[in-house]
């Protein structure tokens, strides 16, 4: 995996190569890389050229132009050299500066969080994608050697990057055609995100990899005999594959299927020249094999939403074993394989009057378009998570037109996805001539007529923000009542806030509102206070994700004041009477490691001999033991404390998961705890006698309170048995 790319290398495989590049501009960037790089190491301890090097290598088997070449060879110097763009510009023209600036994170971007710099830099890289596709190319590349070479990095960096990749890059490069890719980026997650369910799944395959080189071998010769005596343009192409690893993991953990079960973990392509062979050819295998009921799926006459297009059906050998067979073009091979890339590996590049290549990109100004109505950086993250998913359902309009929508989309979804003023005006709805409710979710191949209402003045309504799956409609919902309603978005937005505030306890004079919402206010883009209520009213902004942060604000502004710290030193006092515990350096206040306490637990305080106060929980071992023992000098020294009002910084304490084991269940558990943001410390699973699995882990957490709410969530993980703070 980790091979040290030479410019010899990507020489030879431009000379080799059936395209025109001009090569003198790329070892110029080479050598312009080389000097702005020189002295950096990568992790794995390898010159840092070796990274452009391999980017640019990845792009050349892509069979991308010279100056994505040139710009993956430049690609860091802006962020990690002291080069400018304007050096970049000067010396290789306006388009690789152009790249080169599209794929640079912005570094100097004041921000409140690390999930608000990775949106932004996530967002910039999706405005430069509307503008010119190849930034998008040359990141995917640049991700995907990262991924190659991960290994080098610490297990922390290792997981939040493959859950970055898991959740942002994947979901791209499939929206963008890019199968290889997307299924390189998917196994190198699962890799690091569950490597127990990887290398099981790893060595399923690996056991039965020569049995599966001879079934589809006899397959591919069975099925050659058969178009012997057909009349084709050109001899097909036979060709097998087996399933990635993730997608095979997908199958097993989402459908809860054994690998047995997979009918699809082998798949025969077959490769003809026009559509017309393609479905002779589907008549010829279905004359073979037993075809399985339900299994056949027409992608050329509704291409998927990547204009992915080919024939799947699923029959049955003579062995009785299931298998896939794909059938599609040249041409459909091309876009399968490469995506947008195969306009530059087939063609030369893109055409302006491109009507295809339209449709292909419109998703990106619609993921651009929603982040914008929410007014929240954070939005763009979760619209590629969720909109861009591979799985998508294809309903079918009246008329015999075809819709394709995520998974789980209503009819809302589908009402907007439509037309935004059916939307607006959408009142009910039939599916298969029925009538079904609004917050109804559809399913392929159905047939789905909007209702639509004639008075002229008919609008959204507020619940449908919580109906709609996709963000296509929520932004357009968002839209409708940010124009039409803004005293009424005022209104609710100020009540909204009030409210929230009297909840938390903030009680900041009214005169001082706005300079204490400032940072919001520029964050949101909000120019007075009225626009703040309004963006809260029309669901721009959303309160709770605020809330904590404007919480600790008033604390510090505020409490101190109303509240005065008591900075006096801990006295140690006897039993009936406690102390309050804060941040007091006069006396070191430690927490016992042999019960973790944490803000919200029943609390004791011990006087250790010149160490200060070590807290315990109330149910400690120690504790109880303490007070078996009856001993009144060891008793004197065990006081009442109290955890302080104010909030706590993070605590380290440890939990316990016991599960029935299972692939995927590692993977499953530390889903939930990044979700949470909740950092991990270090964890551990293995297996115990009676067949169920321990996994042990050390976190960091805010209080009782998160780590209750975390509990309820893990306790409803499939399989899960019991859930608890670790005994020491």
């Amino acid at each position: 995996m980790n091979t040290e790319y030479t410019i010899d290398m990507l020489i030879q495989k431009i000379l080799t190569d059936d395209k025109q590049y001009d090569l003198s501009k790329i070892i110029t960037a080479y050598e312009f890389a080389a000097k702005a790089h020189e002295g950096q190491k990568r992790s794995s301890g390898q010159p840092y050229i070796i990274h452009p090097l391999a980017v640019a290598y990845i792009l050349l088997e892509l069979g991308m132009d010279t100056d994505t070449i040139c710009a993956a060879m430049l690609h860091d110097v802006v962020e990690d050299t002291p080069v400018t763009l304007e050096e970049v510009k000067k010396r290789f023209g306006q388009d690789v500066a152009m790249l080169v600036d599209g794929v640079t994170k912005l570094n100097q971007v004041p921000m409140f969080n690390k999930e608000e710099q990775q949106a932004e830099n996530v967002r910039k890289m999706m405005l430069a994608m509307s503008q010119d596709i190849r930034v998008i190319i040359i990141k995917l590349a640049d991700r995907l050697h990262n991924m190659r070479t991960l290994e080098f990095r610490p297990g922390v960096k290792q997981r939040n990057t493959a859950h970055e990749t898991m959740n942002i890059y994947a979901p791209i490069a499939h929206r963008l055609g890019m199968r290889g890719i997307k299924e390189e980026l998917e196994d190198l997650s699962f890799h690091y995100l569950d490597p127990f369910a990887y290398s099981e799944i790893e060595h399923i395959l690996e056991i039965k990899k020569s049995e599966r080189e001879a079934f589809i071998t006899r397959i591919k010769e069975t099925i050659s005999e058969r178009f012997k005596d057909q009349d084709f343009t050109a001899p097909p192409q036979i060709e097998g594959r087996v399933k990635s690893i993730y997608s095979i993991y997908k199958k097993m953990f989402v459908h809860h299927k054994s690998i047995e079960e997979i009918y699809d973990k082998y798949a025969v392509r077959i490769i003809v020249s026009t559509v017309g062979e393609c479905y002779n050819v589907l008549g010829l295998v279905h004359d073979m094999f037993r075809p399985i009921p339900n299994r056949f799926k027409d992608y050329i006459s509704t291409p998927k939403a990547n204009m992915y297009q080919s024939l799947h059906t699923t029959v049955l050998g003579k062995e009785g074993i299931p298998f896939e067979i794909q059938i599609r073009t040249w041409e459909m091979h091309a876009t399968a394989e490469y995506g947008i890339a195969a306009h530059w590996k087939y063609k030369q590049g893109i055409s302006r009057n491109d009507s295809k290549m339209e449709q292909r990109l419109a998703w990106i100004r619609q993921v651009i378009e929603a982040q914008q109505t929410s007014d929240d950086v954070e939005e763009i993250v979760r619209i590629i998570k969720t909109d861009l998913a591979p799985e998508d359902i294809v309903v079918m309009t009246p008329k015999g037109d075809s819709v394709s929508l995520p998974i789980d989309s209503t009819v809302i979804d589908y009402a907007y996805k439509i037309h935004t003023q059916i939307g607006h005006k959408t009142v009910a709805a039939k599916v298969d001539g029925k009538m079904v409710p609004l917050d109804y979710k559809l399913q392929t191949g159905q047939i789905c007529e909007i209702i639509t209402s004639s008075e002229p003045d008919k609008g959204p309504n507020r619940a449908w923000l919580s109906i709609a799956k996709t963000n296509e409609a929520k932004s357009k919902i968002r839209s409708w009542f940010k124009k039409e309603c803004r005293e009424e978005n005022i209104q609710t937005g100020k009540a909204e806030l009030e409210r929230e505030f009297k909840h938390f306890r903030i009680r900041v004079p009214e005169e001082e509102l706005e300079e204490f919402l400032a940072d919001d206010l520029k964050r949101h883009n909000c120019n007075t206070l009225d626009d703040f209520y309004a963006s809260i009213g029309y669901g721009g902004t959303m309160l709770s994700k605020i809330l904590p942060r404007l919480k600790d604000k008033y604390v510090k502004l505020y409490q101190k004041e109303e509240e005065p710290e008591n900075n006096a030193v801990i006295k140690p006092v006897r039993k009936q009477s406690s102390i309050i515990l804060d941040k007091i350096d006069d006396c070191t206040v430690k927490f016992a490691q042999c019960c973790n306490p944490l803000p919200g637990d029943e609390i004791v305080g011990f006087i250790t001999r010149g160490h200060g106060i070590s807290v315990h929980t109330t149910g400690c071992t120690n504790y109880l033991a303490a007070l078996r023992r009856n001993n009144e000098e060891e008793l004197a020294r065990w006081m009442d404390v109290q955890w302080t009002d104010k909030e706590q910084t993070s605590m380290q304490t440890s939990i316990e998961v016991i599960a029935l084991d299972r692939v995927g269940l590692v993977y499953d558990i530390t889903a939930i705890l990044t979700e949470a943001r909740i950092p991990i410390l270090h964890s551990s699973s293995r297996n115990l006698k009676n067949g169920n699995a321990l996994f042990e882990a050390t976190i960091t957490i805010a209080g009782t309170e998160q780590l209750k709410n975390l509990f309820d969530k893990l306790r409803r993980v499939k399989d899960v048995v019991s859930v608890e703070r670790a005994k020491v």
